[in-house]
């Protein structure tokens, strides 16, 4: 039987569940039937469980997903360009070790945000900072941390982030500002972080979003070339779902 200063102790270290765990085994009359190792495994699996599971918590809030998408609910049904062995391979995270890109563009309700989202988690579940921002909201950011004073400190927060998800790329042509922000960003993260690009322009008529065609050039050699590139065609997912909603209530 442990006193209160040893649960105290653990309680000091941060293993709660460890002490919590104790008083739980201590309640058990059949608990002494069990080896010493047995049991101590028992309460280290379940501490680091618990501190595995708020750390991934931890990655997935700060990721601020726009869908808590997972690998293993992605219909590929109806939707070409992608297989889910392709999913798979690039779940295994080896595209962010070699600082390579992912490119999904395809019509609207395709599901290019929910793999990108999908993706963003899997990261987080090896312990991988992400970032998930619509590029609308890129730009607002910015330009409060110009005001605020603290731009280059925002910036090189994006910079260093494993994984970052710029969402509804390419919605409408960039001004010049935005295309020299955006050569910045490339240029900084090229080959020290990956970023996973979504829109619904094919990365072939990417030169046309920027006004300056030598910029345009200098953003796409640090992009595309170094992209993983899936075009996507199928049934809308949106319309599938109020299909189905329909039937449901018919």
């Amino acid at each position: 039987m442990l006193d209160k200063t040893t649960l105290n102790q653990l309680r000091d270290m941060k293993l709660n569940v460890m002490a919590s765990k104790i008083l739980e085994q201590q309640a058990q009359p059949d608990i002494l039937r069990i080896s010493f190792e047995e049991r101590l495994g028992m309460l280290v699996d379940a501490e680091w469980s618990s501190k595995r599971r708020r750390r991934i918590e931890r990655y997935i809030r700060q990721a601020s997903f726009r869908f808590e998408a997972v690998i293993e609910d992605i219909d590929y049904h109806d939707k070409h360009g992608i297989s889910k062995d392709d999913m798979m391979r690039l779940s295994e995270g080896g595209y962010i070790t070699k600082k390579q890109n992912i490119i999904f563009s395809g019509p609207t309700g395709i599901g290019k945000t929910y793999l990108a989202c999908a993706l963003g988690r899997q990261a987080c579940y090896q312990y991988i900072s992400v970032k998930y921002l619509r590029v609308t909201d890129f730009f607002m950011m910015l330009s409060d941390a110009h005001l605020e004073n603290r731009y280059a400190s925002f910036r090189k927060k994006l910079i260093r982030i494993p994984l970052l998800i710029l969402d509804d790329w390419g919605m409408k042509p960039f001004t010049i500002e935005e295309s020299h922000e955006i050569m910045e960003l490339t240029e900084m993260r090229y080959q020290y972080g990956s970023t996973i690009f979504s829109g619904q322009l094919p990365h072939s008529k990417w030169h046309e979003l920027f006004p300056d065609p030598t910029l345009a050039d200098a953003i796409l050699d640090r992009i595309v070339h170094n992209s993983y590139k899936f075009n996507l065609t199928g049934e809308s997912m949106r319309k599938t779902m109020a299909v189905h909603q329909f039937e449901r209530d018919g």
